[in-house]
């Protein structure tokens, strides 16, 4: 009876199932081919897009980069070559060395600069930038005496930005500014109290006794503390020397002077850390004798943006991913 009820089943099913049309299978094929070929024609024109569109960023990139070289420089006449460093003293930053210095070089080298202003709004950064620029502003000042370079500076001054300033003939500051802080520090953190609480180990592997200095989740010995000490005083007296250096007699000591304090524009005066007040205008018309202000600073180009977003971050992220995190000393 099992068999003749599943076979009556089996026959009604056949019976009562919608037959399927003649050449169905074509169609699936036709269907199949149209979206295939409505596919390609979207990533054809996608494709088109993206090339327009990097076409177009390739020679927007070029325009700039010759807008930039061809800025008329050549033929303002005599004029007052302005450069400004904005931020942080750091690689790559606003007051990176090589974009400072780069600015500098044009600015020398053009006949028509009759002085340079270097405005300056800063709160510090690497000692290393901050030197470098110290430097070559003192040797482009000895190879151009006739070129007077006078810092202006915006709301601050200090630290790295102080060193590089230390540099110039003249330092003009608004009352209000903050100029100072010549000192160094080195900061982190240390977790070693709290690894111990949580019930993390350190597994922490050296070749040399002193490889995970600074590493903020060992301990730190008495002699690393003494050693780290001693290297941010070497760094602090390079700076008191520096400043010294350039400012000379002008420079009213006192207990105070290198310890890190800040002053406000007024009393940097009366201290002997600046000249005078002045704003970038005021000083291109009295102390330079050109109201003709051109700016000299290096800004960063198209291509050069687009190369570090896409880059650095990989970049950045491989490099920590391979090497530990070290602190390293900071002028601020």
């Amino acid at each position: 009876m099992s068999n003749d009820f599943d076979q009556d089943g089996l026959a009604n099913g056949r019976a009562n199932a919608t037959p399927r049309k003649e050449g169905w299978e074509r169609e699936v094929l036709e269907k199949l081919a149209f979206a295939t070929i409505k596919e390609q024609r979207a990533r054809r024109r996608w494709g088109i897009f993206f090339k327009l569109a990097t076409l177009t960023l390739i020679c927007f990139a070029i325009w700039t980069g010759m807008n930039s070289a061809s800025d008329g420089k050549e033929n303002v006449g005599p004029h007052t070559a302005l450069i400004k460093i904005d931020g942080t003293i750091e690689a790559k930053g606003a007051g990176d060395a090589e974009t400072v210095i780069s600015a500098l070089t044009k600015a020398y080298a053009d006949p028509g600069v009759v002085g340079i202003i270097l405005q300056i709004n800063s709160p510090g950064g690497s000692p290393v930038q901050a030197g470098i620029i110290n430097d070559e502003i003192t040797r482009l000042r000895a190879e151009n005496p006739k070129k007077p370079l006078y810092v202006v500076v915006g709301e601050v001054c200090a630290s790295g930005g102080y060193y590089i300033a230390a540099a110039a003939d003249r330092i003009y500051v608004n009352k209000a500014s903050i100029v100072g802080s010549i000192g160094v520090l080195m900061d982190g953190f240390g977790f070693t109290g709290v690894m111990e609480k949580v019930g993390v180990e350190r597994r922490l592997l050296t070749a040399g006794s002193n490889k995970a200095f600074m590493d903020p989740f060992s301990p730190q010995s008495d002699t690393q503390k003494i050693y780290a000490q001693d290297m941010l005083n070497e760094i602090h007296q390079q700076f008191i020397d520096v400043v010294r250096k350039g400012r000379g007699a002008r420079l009213k000591e006192t207990p105070d002077t290198f310890s890190g304090l800040v002053w406000s524009g007024a009393k940097s005066v009366e201290l002997g850390l600046a000249d005078g007040f002045g704003t970038v205008e005021s000083v291109a018309r009295d102390q330079l004798k050109s109201n003709n202000i051109v700016d000299y600073t290096q800004r960063e180009g198209l291509s050069d943006r687009v190369l570090r977003k896409f880059g650095a971050a990989a970049g950045a992220a491989a490099i920590k991913a391979a090497l530990p995190e070290m602190t390293t000393p900071t002028l601020k």
